[in-house]
């Protein structure tokens, strides 16, 4: 069962890849990229892996590695833009994007999120 959560993590992380090996090819740059490949990509890994959780205390501990992983992303992304490599914000809009929809499945009742989910 698709969610906006998982449709929009997995779309960031297709544009993660893009504009990483675009990176890659342009300016030559590698250590800065695979860090935001692995943090970008583990987003919806982590969102997928929620949505087949063995219980609520681990449906929890996956959406706040989702999370975690999505600040991360932007810290990447960040030092990316800022540093020259890449000049286009929009994929940092889309990161903080996809970062609000765990935020506020964990500021309401992500307990009662994961029993729905669980019917």
């Amino acid at each position: 069962m698709a969610s906006p959560l998982q449709d929009k993590s997995k779309a960031f992380a297709l544009e993660v890849i893009k504009v990483c090996n675009e990176i890659k090819r342009s300016k030559r740059e590698s250590v800065l990229t695979n860090q935001l490949i692995r943090s970008g990509t583990s987003i919806g890994a982590n969102i997928r892996e929620a949505m087949y959780a063995h219980g609520k205390a681990d449906f929890i501990a996956k959406l706040q590695i989702a999370l975690k992983e999505c600040s991360e992303s932007e810290y990447w992304l960040e030092l990316l833009i800022e540093s020259g490599y890449y000049d286009d914000p929009t994929i940092l809009k889309q990161c903080t994007e996809v970062k609000r929809l765990p935020e506020k499945i964990m500021k309401s009742r992500p307990e009662a999120i994961w029993t729905a989910l669980n019917l």
